[in-house]
C-alpha cells in the first residue's frame, strides 16, 4: 500500500488541527520550487518540509518569486515548535532562531494557531 504525500498537523498536546492538508517536500527539487510561482494557499493547507537533520542553515528560506505572504512555522526533531514568523514576498532570507529539522509554509492564518514550545505531529492523511 502506498504512503499519502499528505499530512495532519496537530497539536499532539490539545489534537486542535493545525493544518488539514500539508503536503510532504521531501525532494532537493521540492525544496528549490516550495512555493514559488505557486497560487495563494487555502487557510488549512500548506507545504511541510523535511531535512536531514536539525539546522538552522538547511531550514532557512527565501521568497525570490513569491506573490503573497506565508507564515512559516519551524519545528526541531520532536516536532516542538521552536520559532514561527510571518515571511513577506521578495524577502532575501528567514532563517529560525533555533535550528529546525522540520518547517511548515502555509497560510498565515497558521501563526494563529501555533506557539513557540508546542509539540506538532504529522498524521498521515488516508
Amino acid at each position: 500500500m502506498k504512503r499519502s504525500p499528505y499530512r495532519v498537523l496537530r497539536n499532539a498536546d490539545t489534537g486542535d488541527i493545525i493544518v488539514a492538508r500539508a503536503k510532504l517536500c521531501i525532494s532537493f527539487f521540492c525544496h528549490l520550487k516550495g512555493l514559488m510561482f505557486a497560487p495563494p494557499l487555502p487557510d488549512d493547507h500548506g507545504l511541510l518540509f523535511v531535512t536531514g537533520g536539525e539546522s538552522k542553515v538547511n531550514s532557512t528560506i527565501h521568497m525570490f518569486f513569491m506573490r503573497f505572504r506565508i507564515g512559516v512555522v519551524w519545528m526541531d526533531k520532536d516536532g516542538r515548535v521552536v520559532d514561527a514568523q510571518l515571511a513577506k514576498p521578495w524577502h532575501p532570507a528567514y532563517a529560525p532562531r533555533q535550528a529546525a529539522q522540520f518547517y511548515l509554509e502555509a497560510n498565515t492564518a497558521v501563526l494563529e494557531r501555533v506557539r513557540i514550545g508546542d509539540r506538532l505531529r504529522f498524521d498521515e492523511v488516508v
